[in-house]
């Protein structure tokens, strides 16, 4: 079944998705390209283990503390002034970066451009979801969007192995260019956003700092407990919780709230978010795990290894195609719970890890996890900005986004500890049981995220209403007012 002639996008619609899509697309490639080159930065720059984790922890840091933040300012100041000018902020830095000499530099600049993703990434979100009404053609411009991110990643590992052989400072100079043409072309497809009027709202800056603080605590102590005693790991938590509550206490007095906490009383936006954030750290869980046993065990070069990843990018390609199709036939909540049963199939395959598996006997676990990721990931995202408010897009790819992230940093702490525990030695055997250890938590993950989503399924989750939108992801809990 193709999907209604009416959600055909006109040439400006997909000038304007194609600038989105590559920014996302910047972002994806510019964490994965980070990835794979860290020895290198750790063997020129002389950083220690602790130092090269900051590399990463400070973009994670800025990312997921400053998205909530992000998301309500392309509400309150505009989605396309926020865009730009957080997309020049981004190009600076990632640039500034190929330049460092010390790592602490290097570690800033990170930093940085990490809040400059959490600003941008929302505002191109919710242009999307601003710009295309609800139904079949806001669907088809997320499906394609999210393949685009995903793809992102994926190709970005190849990219990053292939320049970091080169010099690891080419990973850095090479999104400048990328980040340049998007910019120019984001000047001229995205249309300038009337001023949001503000009448009545002031800037909840009490809210913002505190929820800022709070997903900062909360994400450095997940990410960093493989690494430091459980002490801290507590306390770091427990701050953040603290300040979390302070938050809804802020929120709940404030006559212009950040979050308004409406909002969550929609069910399906609530069951998008968690299992977005238990979906995020499976995915990444698993990748790292399996990452590790190639170039730990196995021996794989860094090229090696990214093309073997690479097949889990086949779903930038299906979630524009195939993912619009199953949506419109079977409801965004089927499809959701579909891709989420196939990740942990994926999951669940790769168990009985070998020490000397061929590639043949990885591939059905990488394609297979492709798939649920094309069928999860968009319709995720439809789910949880369906049925907001327009001045509320922004804070809603907020919050998703937060999830994403920090589901992330939760996957990849978690296996990590696993690992680590379940290893008693660096043998081969000890290290193959290390990794087995940690291929379940992606699986309980999954399994986890499937069960909340199974409670967005009933007997009409099939029906399709006039505008091609599911009818129990539009009717469902929509957010009371203000």
């Amino acid at each position: 079944m193709s999907m209604p002639r009416e959600s055909a996008l006109k040439p400006r619609e997909w000038g304007v998705l194609l600038v989105l899509c590559g920014a996302i697309f910047l972002e994806g490639i510019d964490v994965a390209m980070l990835n794979v080159a860290l020895p290198s930065i750790r063997a020129d720059l002389g950083l220690s283990t602790g130092n090269l984790q900051w590399v990463m922890s400070a973009y994670v840091l800025g990312y997921g503390g400053f998205m909530l933040l992000g998301g309500r300012a392309a509400d309150l100041f505009g989605r396309r002034q926020m865009f730009v000018l957080w997309l020049t902020v981004f190009l600076l830095f990632s640039g500034l970066g190929g330049f460092a000499t010390e790592g602490w530099m290097l570690i800033v600049a990170r930093f940085v451009t990490g809040v400059a993703a959490a600003f941008m990434t929302p505002a191109g979100l919710s242009i999307i979801t601003t710009s295309f009404e609800e139904g079949p053609r806001r669907n088809k411009a997320l499906l394609f969007y999210s393949g685009t991110a995903a793809g992102g990643f994926s190709i970005g590992l190849v990219i990053g192995g292939l320049l970091a052989s080169v010099g690891w400072r080419w990973v850095f100079f090479a999104p400048v260019v990328l980040s340049a043409v998007i910019l120019f072309a984001a000047l001229a497809f995205v249309p300038k956003s009337p001023r949001p009027d503000r009448t009545g709202q002031s800037v909840d800056l009490a809210g913002g700092v505190t929820v800022t603080a709070a997903i900062v605590l909360l994400v450095l102590g997940v990410e960093r407990a493989s690494h430091t005693s459980l002490a801290a790991t507590l306390g770091t938590l427990a701050a953040g919780l603290a300040l979390l509550g302070t938050f809804v206490a802020v929120e709940r007095r404030s006559a212009s709230p950040l979050v308004r906490l409406g909002i969550f009383r929609s069910g399906a936006l609530v069951r998008a978010n968690l299992a977005g954030l238990l979906f995020a750290a499976g995915f990444f869980g698993f990748q790292f795990v399996v990452v590790l046993y190639l170039q730990e065990l196995r021996g794989w070069s860094i090229l090696e290894t990214s093309f073997a990843m690479i097949v889990i990018g086949v779903d930038a390609v299906l979630s524009p195609t195939v993912t619009p199709k199953l949506v419109e036939r079977f409801g965004n909540a089927r499809v959701i719970f579909g891709g989420l049963l196939l990740a942990a199939l994926a999951y669940a395959l790769f168990l009985p890890v070998g020490a000397d598996w061929t590639y043949l006997a990885m591939f059905p676990s990488l394609i297979i996890l492709s798939l649920g990721f094309a069928l999860a990931y968009g319709p995720l995202t439809i789910v949880a900005t369906e049925g907001v408010k327009e001045e509320e897009q922004g804070l809603a790819g907020g919050l998703l986004y937060t999830s994403f992230q920090f589901g992330a940093a939760l996957g990849l702490s978690t296996v990590t500890a696993v690992n680590v525990a379940a290893t008693a030695s660096s043998a081969p055997a000890d290290l193959l049981d290390g990794y087995r250890a940690a291929l379940w938590v992606p699986l309980a993950a999954v399994l986890l995220a499937a069960l909340i989503s199974a409670f967005g399924l009933r007997s009409g989750a099939g029906r399709v209403t006039a505008t091609g939108t599911p009818a129990e992801d539009r009717a469902e809990d929509l957010p009371a007012p203000h």
